[in-house]
């Protein structure tokens, strides 16, 4: 059940998006997952300020457009949501203006974009989307897509990848290495770095614990 005091201070907004914030049944990117990117982006926010009405909006509309991991259009999955994003708020009779700040951290929130966040609000969006990449979470998560995907957990014979190429379609672990560790170097705020170097030292122990149990 949605609790809206769940998105305290923006508990208004919240239940007025909510019912646009996910679709499909991914579960790596359903209500748990916005709920817990809002987080980590009021914690930076804190720190790092900008304006959280518009974060929040960003936030809740991130991910209203859902693409699957292996579509050709998951590159396009945040410009499309972005998209849509801008015709909700406009419904509701936010400003143009807003609606394009909204949008543009929305577009830029995605790794597979490629678009440098050019406002805070936009930094702060992508670190905490990328938080939950990472750490124990980021582990659940890979391990949902690839099972969602069709992929193995790992190479029996090779799984560290001594003597092949990485392959994450294949196998689940080999994400860590393709992409999962490579987030933390990319974090665009003071905060978002901070908590970003603790959640990858926690991936890193787990795939090194992951290894010694195979």
């Amino acid at each position: 059940m949605f609790k809206a005091e769940a998105f305290s201070p923006h508990e208004t907004l919240a239940a007025a998006l909510i019912a646009h914030a996910t679709e499909g049944d991914d579960g790596s990117h359903d209500l748990a997952h916005i709920l817990r990117v809002f987080r980590n982006a009021m914690r930076i926010h804190a720190g790092e300020g900008g304006d959280g009405r518009i974060l929040a909006a960003a936030v809740l509309l991130h991910d209203c457009v859902a693409v699957e991991k292996n579509s050709p259009l998951r590159a396009k999955a945040s410009a499309l949501a972005a998209e849509k994003a801008s015709v909700i708020l406009a419904e509701l009779g936010w400003s143009a203006a807003d609606i394009g700040t909204v949008g543009h951290a929305i577009t830029a929130h995605s790794f597979s974009a490629g678009v440098t966040p050019r406002t805070i609000e936009a930094k702060i969006l992508q670190d905490a989307d990328r938080l939950d990449a990472i750490g124990m979470v980021g582990a659940a998560r890979c391990f949902y897509i690839g099972g969602r995907m069709g992929s193995g957990l790992y190479d029996p014979f090779d799984p560290a990848a001594t003597n092949r190429p990485l392959d994450d379609k294949r196998y689940a672990i080999d994400h860590f290495q393709t992409k999962l560790f490579k987030l933390a170097e990319g974090f665009q705020t003071e905060t978002g770095r901070r908590l970003a170097a603790a959640r990858d030292k926690s991936l890193r122990d787990f795939l090194s614990a992951f290894m010694d149990e195979i």
